[in-house]
């Protein structure tokens, strides 16, 4: 039996396994139209007549919508089904893929991209919760990561197949096709995810564990971990080009091997996130300092740039289900509400690390992103060795814990 709130539902274990694969669809599709507008922001910016800094404004609208709507709607819905927010969330997101579709507004397009960057961080807050639910205790880590490599999957497959889709049918055809994919994942849902009642108290009782100090802890690791990540990938181009000399061709390969090696480690680690969430914390942060690091060193020789920027992407996003659970864990009855928080943090990180990236290239060299990743590696490291001590609260008995009892059947 699975708990969820008072009320409890019977799944076995293949049902569980659909209803996590179904999670990974949805999950695949919201990172797939995240990024889609990297890869075709100079036909996005033509098409609609505005400059390319413009055009990277609707990157800019759908993190902060991630950031600061995706906790307000994850407070505003917590006493609601949880399947069907990610029915509604999906059918909106459909929506508003069409809207820019079918319009020429630039504006419009804008405020589409901060509510489906809202509707994101929505998902992903309620599909956590819904996915350790799913399991048994000790395979949470496990779910979270089955759930969150489907947004690396699609970095490394989604966003290069919609980008050849935009430059062979237009930026039209791509968003259309990204509303496609979205309408597969809803009815998925509709057919494959069970009823799930929402959290018995309301977001005001799990605010006080949701952004205790101790959650607050962890997600300052999150942060850390992700500016000193995309300080470097952020420039990773100019630095394949101009610092290892890889011809433009060779540039996707070595950032395929990238996306893959992203994929590979947030699969990989939900299972250090079972055994040790802290230390894996710990580990992750240490192995991509070792990475910057020997990027810095061998960063004129392509064929050890390689192996390097694969590990940098399998400690990197390896850390990632172990955020998730350190956050949700610390938050204790608050778990629900904080489910939303490591999304929030991690695009803040980005946001820090690409502007110290920007500043540090400007200044500098190709590779002085590089350092300057290393730099804040280095403080994530001390970070996450401090916040491995976090203790979770000691809830009271009548309060709800923060993720629902699981399944007598072991998913994931």
């Amino acid at each position: 039996m699975m708990q969820v709130g008072t009320q409890s539902v019977a799944l076995r274990r293949d049902g569980a396994n659909l209803a996590l694969a179904t999670l990974f669809l949805g999950m695949f599709v919201w990172g797939s139209g995240e990024l889609l507008v990297v890869g075709l922001l100079n036909r996005i910016a033509g098409d609609l007549r505005v400059s390319i800094p413009a055009a990277g404004v609707l990157v800019t609208a759908y993190a902060l919508g991630l950031a600061v709507g995706g906790p307000v709607l994850t407070a505003l819905t917590i006493r609601l089904d949880r399947r069907a927010i990610l029915v509604g969330a999906l059918a909106l997101l459909v929506v508003c893929t069409l809207v820019p579709v079918l319009t020429t507004s630039y504006g419009l397009f804008v405020a589409m991209r901060a509510v489906v960057g809202a509707l994101h961080g929505l998902f992903v807050a309620v599909g956590f919760v819904l996915a350790t639910s799913l399991v048994a205790p000790e395979r949470m880590g496990r779910a979270i990561s089955v759930v969150v490599s489907g947004l690396f999957v699609s970095t490394a497959l989604g966003v290069p197949l919609g980008t050849r889709v935009g430059q062979v049918l237009g930026w039209r055809g791509s968003f259309t096709a990204v509303a496609v994919l979205g309408v597969a994942a809803l009815v998925a849902t509709l057919l494959l995810i069970p009823a799930a009642p929402g959290s018995g108290g309301g977001a005001a009782s799990q605010a006080r564990y949701a952004f205790a100090p101790r959650v607050l802890g962890a997600l300052l690791v999150n942060v850390l971990a992700f500016a000193a990540v995309y300080s470097a990938l952020t420039y990773v181009v100019p630095f394949l080009t101009d610092v290892t000399d890889v011809s433009d061709g060779m540039v996707s390969v070595f950032l395929l091997a990238y996306g893959v090696a992203t994929a590979v480690g947030s699969l990989a680690g939900g299972r250090f996130a079972d055994r040790n969430a802290a230390r894996t914390l710990v580990v992750g942060a240490v192995g991509v300092a070792a990475s910057l690091l020997a990027l810095q060193l061998v960063g004129t020789v392509a064929v050890l740039v390689a192996p390097a920027l694969v590990a940098f992407g399998l400690f990197a996003m390896g850390m990632v289900p172990s955020m998730q659970y350190r956050v949700v864990s610390l938050a204790g009855p608050g778990g629900q509400l904080a489910s939303s928080l490591p999304a929030a943090a991690a695009n803040m990180g980005i946001a820090l690390g690409a502007y110290a990236g920007g500043l540090a290239y400007g200044a500098a060299t190709a590779s002085a992103p590089v350092l300057t990743g290393l730099a804040i590696a280095v403080i994530a490291v001390l970070a996450a060795w401090g916040a491995a001590f976090l203790k979770p609260p000691v809830a009271p008995a009548a309060a709800e814990p923060a993720a629902p009892a699981s399944a007598t059947g072991e998913a994931a």
